[in-house]
This record gives C-alpha cells, structure tokens and sequence, in this order.
C-alpha cells in the first residue's frame, strides 16, 4: 500500500493539479483574510484567523474534489484499473492509498499558512494576543474535513469514469453534508428533527472542533463518515467483479 502511496505523491507532485491547488487556495485565503474589504484583519480590527477558517472549507470543496476527480476515474477510462488490480493489493489499500495521498496533499497545502498565523502573531496588539488553541483546532478540523471531502470525491470518481461527472457529483455531496444538513436546523418549523438532521452536518463539527476544545465525539464522527464513504468506494470499487 505504501508503495501505492508514494507513486500518488509523487504522481500528484508532479503534475500541475498540486501545484494549482496550493496555489489557489493560499491566494483565496489570502484575499479574504488580508484585502477583502470588510472582512479583512485590518476592517475586523481583530486579531484572528477567523475569516480564513471560514471561508476554507467552501473552498477546499472544489480544491478537493479536483484533487480526486481522476483517481479512479481515470483510471477506468485508460484501462490501468485492470493492471493496478493485478498487483499483490487488496481493493482497499488501493483505495486508503489514493485517500491518504489526497489527504497529505491538502496538509501540504495547509503548512503554508502558518504564515499567516505567525504574521497575525506579531500584528497582535499586545504581542501574541491571539487564540493559538482556536487556530489549531481550525488547522485539526481542516484536515478532517478534508478526508471527508476525498472519501466523498473517490467515491464520486470510483461510480463514473468522466472526470467532469466525478468533479460536480463530489461538489454537490460535499456542499449537501456539510453546508446543507446544518441550514435544516435553522428552519423553525422542522423543530427538532432539523436540529437532529443539523448535527450530522460536517460544519457542526467542524465549528465544535474550531473552538480549541478537542471533543473526541467530533473527531469519531469526522473519521466514521470517511470510512462510510471509503467503505461505498470499495462496495463500487469491487463491483467490477460481480
């Protein structure tokens, strides 16, 4: 699995979907928590993350679901799915390994930013007035969120072989579990059967998460709605023999 791994890695290194993914994401980040008008640090007069932890998980919907869009799909459509499956590996570390290649590039993408942190650090007034437990429960949340974006996106990519169908599919689930499912507890006359349906939102726990408080009720939900996800990837995955 791990030789698996490190093909993704460097397959993803070494393509120019990476390097677009950092990209955008620092530059998106950037504007909104630096030149935003209105919602920048500057506008806020706050020294905090906030506005970049509020505005990531929006945008690593699309970051990640480009990201894993081709993982299988692709590979149905050029025929390597057949030769992968005859090496000496099970359909499931196949897919952990194409997952955790997924998740490691969003982490990667994520180091950058403590840029940020640092320089809101210094911005502070007095020096070093800002909430790094807060920050690190974001930073932990963000990866989490986004292994359950890539277990949405290769399930996405595992039941099509256009890259294009894999891509929209993958945004709307993502949009639908995370920002969707929390709106239903907001709607009074559902009561509370939307704030039941709201707690199996990801921005519920993610918010839960982001307070700097590491509930493991939040980190058991993140990592069993990835594995329910991987768990359908490999229901399709295994298919192909039936």
């Amino acid at each position: 699995m791990w030789t698996l791994y490190k093909k993704e890695i460097r397959s993803f290194l070494g393509s120019l979907i990476a390097y677009i993914v950092m990209g955008v994401y620092l530059i998106m980040t950037g504007l909104f928590l630096w030149f935003v008008d209105g919602n920048n640090l500057f506008d806020l007069g706050v020294a905090s993350l906030q506005v970049m932890f509020d505005i990531s998980p929006f945008i690593l919907i699309f970051l990640v679901s480009a990201i894993t869009m081709r993982s299988i799909s692709e590979e149905k459509r050029l025929g390597t799915l057949e030769i992968i499956t005859t090496k000496p590996l099970t359909d499931r570390s196949i897919i952990l390994s194409k997952f955790l290649a997924s998740v490691t590039l969003i982490a990667l993408t994520l180091i950058p930013t403590l840029f940020y942190v640092y320089a809101v650090y210094n911005l502070a007034q007095p020096l070093g007035n800002i909430d790094l437990g807060s920050a690190a429960g974001s930073y932990l949340g963000l990866i989490l969120l986004a292994a359950c974006y890539a277990s949405i996106g290769l399930f996405s990519s595992a039941i099509t072989d256009n890259q294009i169908v894999a891509l929209i599919t993958s945004m709307v689930l993502s949009f639908f579990f995370y920002s969707i499912l929390s709106m239903l507890g907001d709607i009074n006359w559902l009561d509370q059967i939307g704030k039941s349906l709201s707690w199996f939102g990801l921005e519920y726990h993610f918010d839960s998460i982001s307070r700097g408080v590491i509930d493991t009720r939040d980190v058991i939900f993140f990592l069993g709605f990835s594995s329910i996800f991987l768990g359908f990837t490999q229901l399709v995955f295994e298919s192909r023999k039936w």
